[in-house]
């Protein structure tokens, strides 16, 4: 069983940035497609960004390409995603995903079949 959590999330005004961490435990975290959702208010839940196992492939969606960063050390067990040139409508809950079968999982959601429990991100005007 793996055990996803996120932190780093809160409240930012537009221009600025947030890193967020995922912790995932009780697995083999380097083997692991690893990936970032969000989903914000009466929306569907939002591909953002995904990392391979090893770190060397990512993949962003159009709306957050140049701005924000996943990354990975694998030693920590730990997925990152920098957030810079933050607007209002990057607000959403921001999930972290491990895909336990994968080394890259890409953007589709069912390929992931561990989640975190969210957190919030609000980027005030």
């Amino acid at each position: 069983q793996v055990h996803v959590v996120e932190s780093g999330g809160g409240l930012v005004q537009a221009g600025g940035s947030l890193r967020l961490s995922c912790v995932a435990s009780g697995g083999t975290f380097s083997r692991y497609g690893m990936g970032w959702f969000r989903q914000a208010p009466g929306k569907e839940r939002q591909f953002v960004a995904a990392i391979s196992a090893s770190g060397g492939i990512t993949s962003y969606t159009d709306s957050v390409q140049g701005r924000f960063i996943i990354s990975r050390g694998n030693a920590k067990n730990t997925v990152y995603l920098q957030m810079n040139s933050l607007n209002p409508e990057d607000t959403a809950i921001y999930y972290c995903a491990a895909d336990s079968y994968r080394t890259y999982s890409g953007s589709y959601p069912a390929n992931y079949d561990y989640w975190g429990q969210g957190t919030q991100v609000t980027v005030s005007t």
